[in-house]
């Protein structure tokens, strides 16, 4: 019996590109060779060693993604095969992650409904958690027609996805619109979003995705409002094109400016207000991004099916590479108390250009994860009334540490596949120095301490150590200080949370003029020429670290030159070399007395110079706090699990809320 399709309820529409972003078109769709992963069905010891090499090899080695014709698009939803040619759909965006369907929801099915017009063939694929990829049924078209397939999901257990291709074999074949269905009910009927933006001086982007999500407004019918929360100085209200790019929205777009509380304050903000306005969920998302709209469809689409309340995240590509899928899944390394991938075969920073969804056997695999970055990350009201609004962290952490409470609470969080966006990546950026530091520190060792199952948190305090060493010896004091601080404050106790939102930042900050290398010059010619008596390097340039078993001796001796040795006389007025960022590594720079280094973006250099009055002090401040931290563990991993619940309340935030709100504005 032929299936109504017009009765169903749509779980995912097929996408896309406007036909101006050529360089995205792979993710979209496929015009080249599919051979899969092709390993056999039984394979065990070495054989399944030498396979899974194999078909490593053969994605880093053979490049088998070919974009299709920019000018067969005819909209979002339709494309033209030209006569003799074949079009896959087996794409991030495109194709069906069934697997995810099969884990985290009740369909056991799903309808695909592909609408043509011309002659051709449609042919229905799915591959397993192997990547192998598997025919599944095919329909001959001619005219207007619609195909429709009823597709089991049971096989999807450890991973796999649908896609069906277009075989344009007697003439040109015109994808009018395919979408996947169900006749299922929700748990969720109609779920609605808040999608909230927390900006801080990053005016052009907020003004631009305002702009696209205001030119998709179908994506509307799932949204109950698109908030912004404004942290900055240069206000997005201010901009000239601002009035233009809401007029679309009216009703459904609001600002909220406050004081800067850094990421968690602005997300936390979001949380509240999607429980204060009646939302279903909110959608958190970063300001230095693009989004595909189609994503917070999808986004709301799964959680409305989800068979229990579940975080939904969507993934990252990179803004200016923007093929090049930077993350799939995040979880964290509970012994170390860091971040982590889910299998070691995931490749980070991957080119869906250059090697497809189909021929990239890890990506067939489901991933489970622990978290997903709030870049962009849907979280159902019900949960967050549940356990509460994000830490105050101000940024690092805070969207891990809600994940892991999430997941001792019992709520999974799922990174979605075909739910995406573009980021401006890590590449270009090390947060890891500055006065960033201060969070990474402080933050991490928070959420050791209160998710940790290890008595004395795994081994985070010895790499809390290991990295005050390494900072030290690198010269980079102005960081190392910002660490110290972070301890001191930790050690003190959960009451200071909600004010160092506003007030920690400013301190840090203004101690970047004590040291030199806090001091970001743009012209390297702004610094003294480098000179030295004697050649920098012997042999070839670029050191290697010291092994595990060198490590000791190596940091002994090398903390003991710098400690006693004094400084040679023409480095205190001239660097003896400059080092591109790659090359700044602590067992390159450890061996210099001074030297110029330019940052991760390329917009400036540094002037480390060693002190070794500096380095004394603060390795002998860092080995007393981690002494008194290892002493006085388990009293503060009772006082900071003991407050958690109540510094992320409600009522909490409220109050940060309304001493830091500088002003409201709807439209």
């Amino acid at each position: 019996m032929a299936v109504e399709t017009n009765t169903l309820k749509t779980l995912q529409r097929v996408i896309l590109p406007d036909a101006v972003q050529t360089d995205v078109i792979p993710l979209y769709v496929d015009a080249g060779a599919a051979t899969g992963v092709q390993l056999p069905t039984r394979v065990d010891g070495d054989a399944a060693e030498t396979f899974a090499k194999a078909a490593a090899n053969q994605e880093r080695t053979v490049s088998t993604s070919s974009s299709a014709d920019a000018g067969n698009l005819l909209g979002r939803r339709s494309t033209v095969v030209s006569q003799g040619k074949s079009l896959s759909f087996g794409t991030y965006f495109n194709a069906f992650p069934a697997s995810y369907w099969r884990r985290w929801t009740d369909l056991r099915s799903v309808t695909l409904s592909v609408k043509t017009e011309g002659e051709g063939m449609v042919i229905v694929y799915k591959s397993n958690a192997r990547g192998v990829i598997q025919r599944v049924d095919s329909a001959v078209v001619s005219g207007s027609q619609e195909a429709v397939f009823e597709l089991s999901l049971k096989p999807f257990g450890d991973g796999g996805w649908y896609w069906f291709d277009l075989d344009a074999n007697r003439s040109d074949l015109t994808l009018v619109e395919a979408n996947w269905l169900t006749d299922a009910a929700p748990r969720t009927e109609n779920g609605q979003a808040t999608v909230q933006i927390t900006t801080m001086n990053k005016v052009d982007y907020c003004i631009d995705n305002i702009r696209l999500l205001s030119q998709n407004l179908d994506i509307f019918d799932s949204v109950k409002e698109l908030l912004i929360v404004d942290q900055g100085t240069d206000k997005v209200q201010d901009h000239p094109d601002f009035e233009e790019v809401v007029a679309p929205l009216a009703g459904k777009f609001r600002i909220i400016n406050q004081g800067n509380l850094g990421g968690s304050g602005g997300f936390a903000r979001g949380m509240y207000e999607s429980v204060k306005t009646g939302s279903d969920y909110v959608l958190l998302l970063d300001d230095d991004v693009v989004v595909e709209p189609e994503s917070i469809l999808r986004l709301v689409t799964f959680a409305d099916y989800c068979k229990n309340p579940t975080i939904v995240g969507g993934h990252m590509f990179d803004m200016y590479d923007r093929t090049v899928l930077h993350a799939f899944g995040e979880v964290v390394n509970p012994w170390r108390t860091f971040y982590d991938r889910p299998h070691e075969d995931m490749s980070l920073g991957h080119n869906l250009g250059h090697q497809n969804l189909r021929n990239t056997h890890w990506l067939h695999r489901r991933v489970d994860v622990d978290y997903n970055g709030w870049w962009m990350c849907l979280i159902p009201t019900e949960v967050i009334k549940q356990i509460g609004l994000s830490l105050p962290l101000f940024l690092k952490w805070d969207d891990a540490e809600y994940g892991l409470r999430a997941k001792e609470a019992g709520i999974p969080t799922v990174s979605f596949p075909g739910a995406g966006l573009w980021h401006v990546s890590w590449v270009d950026k090390d947060d890891s120095v500055g006065w960033q530091a201060y969070f990474h520190e402080r933050n991490r060792l928070i959420t050791a301490l209160i998710h940790s199952p290890f008595e004395k948190g795994g081994s985070v305090m010895r790499e809390s150590l290991f990295l005050d060493v390494k900072h030290a010896l690198s010269m980079q004091y102005y960081t190392e200080e910002g660490r110290l601080m972070a301890l001191e404050d930790l050690l003190s106790g959960p009451e200071h949370l909600h004010d160092s939102l506003s007030e920690r930042l400013p301190v840090i900050r203004s101690r970047a003029a004590d040291y030199i290398d806090a001091q970001l010059k743009s012209d390297i010619d702004d610094y003294p020429q480098p000179k030295t008596k004697k050649p920098p390097f012997k042999g070839r340039r670029n050191f290697t670290p010291p092994n595990y078993k060198q490590l000791i001796p190596w940091a002994v001796k090398t903390v003991g030159r710098q400690a006693l040795v004094p400084v040679n006389e023409q480095a205190k007025e001239n660097p003896q070399i400059q080092l591109a960022y790659q090359e700044n590594r602590w067992w390159t720079v450890s061996r210099f007395d001074s030297l110029l280094v330019t940052n991760a973006e390329g917009t400036g250099v540094f002037w480390y110079k060693r002190d070794p009055q500096q380095l004394r002090s603060k390795l002998a401040k860092a080995a007393s706090l981690h002494a008194k931290l290892f002493k006085n563990w388990a009293s503060l991993r009772e006082r900071y699990r003991s407050a958690a619940a109540d510094v992320a309340s409600f009522e909490a935030w409220e109050k940060t809320f309304k001493k830091h709100t500088e002003s409201e504005l709807t439209r």
